[in-house]
């Protein structure tokens, strides 16, 4: 199937697929005789993997690092595909998932901190209940 087709049924766009093809996410895909690229099922289902691994938090250059495994991921049910979450070091993308997981930690630290030193700052009665976030204006201590 031609590009626009193939990113349709993999729920992005033709600009998208061109992208992974770049960042060597996706294997070029044979091209017909006037150059258009052709797509197979099994590219489509590559795309979804990428896609999805995209969309828990990896980086394309995570996703890049265990390309050679996206075939694994495709065949095998998420809870038998280790290779993502292998914490010690070996080729270059495993570990790539435990990696991903400590940077979002220490990301949800740096911005429960900043709440916190935000919070401090406000009059407390002001700052909305985490709970209730469609709380109030909150009102800033003088100085």
């Amino acid at each position: 199937m031609r590009i626009g087709d193939a990113a349709a049924a993999a729920g992005t766009t033709p600009r998208a697929l061109r992208f992974y093809e770049e960042r060597g996410l996706l294997p070029p895909p044979p091209r017909t005789a006037t150059g258009q690229r052709e797509y197979g099922v099994r590219d489509i289902a590559r795309v979804r993997v990428i896609r999805e691994l995209l969309a828990v938090g990896l980086t394309v250059g995570d996703v890049h690092r265990c390309a050679d495994r996206l075939d694994t991921l495709m065949d095998a049910p998420p809870q038998q595909c280790r290779g993502l979450a292998d914490a010690d070091g070996g080729r270059g993308g495993e570990g790539v998932a435990a990696r991903r997981l400590a940077a979002l930690d220490a990301e949800i630290a740096r911005l429960t901190a900043l709440r916190e030193r935000l919070a401090a700052r406000v009059v407390p009665e002001a700052v909305p209940d985490r709970a209730n976030s469609a709380g109030g204006a909150v009102k800033a201590l003088p100085g």
